[in-house]
């Protein structure tokens, strides 16, 4: 068994779509990726209730919204070009350099 941290195909700040589960359709930007446990952090996306301790003299306690951790998964990255969600295809320049292509017919732009 390899020790290696496995991949994630969205990083933080891409423009994605929740394409499954209660938020479905959702589109959000990408505020913190966890390749460990292979989830993603959207924006407006994945709302939980976190009961919060007031810490300090003064401090307000309470209950707050903010966004949970979603699969990775289950989000779709969206072409900045096209706006359209797509899969991703990787392609090499001439200096070696790897680049993420949208693999939509009509576009096929680069993503990077």
């Amino acid at each position: 068994m390899s020790n290696q941290i496995p991949k994630v195909h969205v990083r933080t700040g891409d423009e994605v779509v929740v394409i499954s589960g209660k938020w479905r359709g959702k589109r959000g930007e990408v505020m913190q990726v966890a390749p460990k446990e292979g989830k993603v952090i959207v924006k407006g996306a994945g709302i939980v209730s976190k009961h919060i301790k007031p810490r300090k003299m003064g401090e307000q306690g309470g209950i707050i919204k903010a966004e949970g951790p979603l699969y990775a998964s289950k989000v779709q990255l969206v072409c900045p070009k096209c706006h359209q969600p797509t899969r991703i295809g990787h392609t090499f320049d001439e200096k070696g350099e790897k680049h993420r292509v949208c693999k939509n017919p009509n576009c096929g732009k680069l993503i990077d």
